[in-house]
């Protein structure tokens, strides 16, 4: 029979004695439990106990989370976080030097337990780490050159602990003093700090920036893009990817108070980040760097990149004011240069004879208003974007600017490629695909190398795909009505070029020039050959035959996908920061194995190192997207489309679930596909119908293959028979004859 639901039997240690098997009874409480195991070790005073997961992680079993203990964990019995708050409250404080580093290195690792955490800042421990920071560094600092080496790891594993406790989120970012921020930027200031220092100090003015609106100013006064610059010219992946935090941070945290000062601060950014010496750096010593981009790098230059492009959309988002005069001068300035005329003066024929010209060579132009072209950049988005990029277009590539406007006025007017007309729905392209003016993803790494190796990126992809779109425009032998298939047809040329994700932007000129109309028709036809679905009904009859084969192919890949398992991360506050868990399921595909780990694995982890554990006979559902509990749980993500994309959880019994955050879209459908295999589900992901129409027009053609009109028989062909006499010869010119 087997034990009740409510009965865990675990293993619990005790520093020199022989671990204890037992049975917990989870309907008690926690306190008769240690009460319970006290006194089989004749132990007194059980208030003064606690009980953790013996794992690298030391979590304290509570109420909340006792519900976690499976059959087979390992306990340990130790003093409770209270006791142990209070103690290395003290420790951290003795004059003994030695002692307060071993202090400080176990406060660092218990810190990462909320419910020490939370007793230790109880005790006001925040604010003793930020005083030993503000008084007694200079005093580590000089004992550190004068007496023994491991003084310096003193501040290190301070600001750790202080990292760990702020990370649970129990203290308010804005209770710290202009002080404690001044000291932590000096250490990012200095030329020559200890690099565990410097990270975790990066880390917390990334923290302070991004929590609170009120500290956003203090550390903006303290640090500058200058003083960072140097961080990113070492060779330390992770310093320089903290770096970047913090610009990034800085960035997206401007205020929004007064869209005036928003606008100032913003221009000031822009005008920083365009600085040569700052795209530079980052291009030569992170992106082309030997050291292959980790996952967080490519993040960060993915954030610094979207926020770059972000600053466009004042300017898309700006209708252009038909009487500014200064707005309207770039428009002469348009025509002045594709017709190389001068302003003429204000007597200088009549006025009807300067309309009637102006308008000549605003159709010329391609404007869809040729009276007042102004009312063309009305329409937002792309607003006055579009006519700063014709702008830069006209006087950074004047001579293609002029080829592309004289060609198109002397075509017939139906032919005609309308300069005004596609600049204006080619930066509201761009804008789209390259999603100006919306949040960077928190789990997006999809930076584009090319865009960091001009000041002006933007504009100049804008130059390369505008003279695309011309010499698209030609090939289709196009006309007016065909305007909307033409951007088409150059929305997935760019796309496509994109994809292959070039490094330079005349790297990526180069695979526009392979990817012309013609091609693009080849891959069409391609494509449509591939999914072509045979309609005779022989071959429907086929199909539905292999399908069943063809699914059950695809859930046993899943399966074993789920086998091998996968590394989630659990998402923080401080995105960086991120721990890890891991979750397979086992070769007999009947329960799910799953653990915390201290950092990102790169292989297989094995079963046994995985201490909890679900049977998958007591998954009751899976839940995806919004529905999901921490997605209900966390505003932060729950906003975030793509986080919401990938997010899912299993219930199982009493209610309880487990919940997951895919690292991308592929791994979200291989578990949502394979979980509902297990529950005998329809797998109905977008990976799933990829696959099978992959797979089925896969077999379909290779069992519907002409082999020359070959006919391959069911059976092998029969042995010929004996020849009537074996009276031949072989005739060679090596050797004799010889004859049988």
């Amino acid at each position: 029979m087997p034990p009740p639901a409510d009965i865990v039997k675990v293993a619990i240690e005790w520093p020199g004695a022989f671990p204890k098997l037992m049975e917990i009874d989870q309907k008690k409480p926690l306190s008769a439990i240690i009460k319970e195991v006290c006194e089989g070790w004749s132990l007194g005073n059980h208030e003064g106990f606690a009980l953790q997961i013996a794992d690298a992680t030391n979590f304290y079993i509570t109420e909340k989370n006792r519900n976690d203990i499976k059959n087979g964990s390992i306990l340990r019995l130790t003093t409770s976080p209270h006791l142990t708050a209070v103690q290395l409250h003290d420790r951290i404080q003795s004059s003994s030097m030695d002692a307060k580093l071993e202090a400080l290195k176990d406060l660092a690792n218990a810190s990462r337990d909320i419910t020490f955490a939370q007793e230790f800042i109880n005790l006001d421990g925040i604010s003793l780490l930020t005083q030993m920071v503000e008084s007694g560094t200079e005093r580590y600092q000089k004992l550190q050159k004068i007496m023994k080496p491991c003084f310096g790891d003193l501040l290190s594993f301070t600001l750790t602990a202080f990292v760990e406790l702020m990370d649970h989120g129990i203290v308010s970012w804005d209770t710290f003093s202009v002080a404690f921020i001044k000291k932590i930027a000096s250490f990012v200031n200095k030329s020559a700090m200890d690099t565990a220092v410097l990270q975790r100090s990066l880390a917390i003015l990334e923290s302070m920036v991004l929590n609170s609106q009120d500290l956003y100013h203090k550390v903006a006064q303290e640090i500058t893009i200058g003083q960072l610059i140097p961080h990113l010219q070492g060779t330390d992946q992770d310093i320089q990817t903290y770096t970047i935090a913090v610009i990034n941070a800085l960035f997206l945290k401007a205020p929004e108070e007064k869209r005036q000062v928003r606008m100032t601060l913003c221009e000031e950014m822009a005008h920083i980040l365009a600085q040569k010496q700052l795209r530079s750096i980052i291009l030569t010593n992170v992106i082309r760097s030997p050291t292959p981009i980790n996952d967080e790098m490519a993040h960060q230059l993915y954030v610094l990149q979207v926020l770059n492009f972000n600053l466009l959309e004042d300017r898309m988002m700006t209708k252009m004011d038909p009487q500014d005069q200064a707005q309207r001068d770039i428009i002469f300035e348009l025509r002045r240069i594709a017709f190389d005329v001068e302003c003429e003066p204000n007597n200088s024929g009549s006025t009807e004879k300067r309309k009637s010209m102006y308008t000549r060579d605003y159709k010329k132009l391609g404007f869809i208003n040729h009276v007042n072209p102004a009312m063309d950049f009305t329409q937002i988005p792309p607003g006055m974007l579009a006519l700063d990029n014709m702008l830069y277009f006209a006087k950074h590539h004047q001579d293609a600017y002029i080829r592309i406007v004289l060609e198109n006025s002397s075509r017939e007017d139906k032919h005609e490629c309308p300069f005004g007309r596609s600049s204006i729905e080619l930066t509201k392209m761009l804008c789209e695909i390259l999603k100006v003016g919306e949040l960077p993803s928190e789990n997006c790494h999809d930076f584009h190398p090319m865009f960091f190796t001009h000041d002006r990126s933007f504009a100049e992809f804008f130059c390369i795909c505008i003279q695309l779109l011309n010499k698209t425009w030609k090939e289709m032998r196009a006309t007016s009505e065909d305007f909307n298939k033409v951007m088409q047809v150059v929305r997935e040329q760019i796309m496509r070029a994109l994809t292959l994700k070039p490094n330079s932007l005349d790297q990526f000129k180069s695979r526009l020039q392979n990817l012309g109309y013609a091609e693009i028709l080849k891959i069409r036809q391609s494509e449509r050959m591939n999914q072509e679905d045979f309609q005779s009904r022989p071959i429907l009859e086929l199909r539905e035959k292999i399908q069943p084969e063809i699914m059950e192919l695809i859930k046993q890949q899943r399966l074993n996908r789920l086998c091998e398992g996968t590394c989630f991360r659990k998402i923080s506050n401080r995105r960086r920061q991120d721990k890890f868990w891991y979750c397979r399921l086992s070769p007999n595909h009947k329960v799910l194995h799953y653990g915390d780990l201290e950092e990102s694995p790169q292989g297989e982890v094995p079963h046994d190192s995985l201490q909890d554990k679900l049977p998958v006979a007591d998954i009751k559902a899976v839940i995806t997207g919004k529905d999901c509990p921490h997605m209900k749980e966390k505003g932060a993500l729950k906003q975030n489309k793509e986080v919401l994309e990938l997010a899912f959880s299993v219930l199982y019994e009493s209610d309880e679930y487990l919940n997951f955050i895919a690292p991308d879209k592929h791994e979200y459908c291989v578990w949502t596909d394979g979980l509902n295999a297990l529950l005998g589900k329809e797998m109905t992901s977008d990976y799933t119908k990829s696959d099978m129409d992959t797979l089925l027009s896969m077999e379909m053609k290779l069992r519907l293959l002409d082999l020359e009109n070959i006919h391959i028989p069911e059976a092998p062909p029969p042995i010929p028979k004996e020849p009537s006499n074996y009276d031949f010869f072989i005739k060679c010119s090596l050797f004799p004859p010889f004859t049988l």
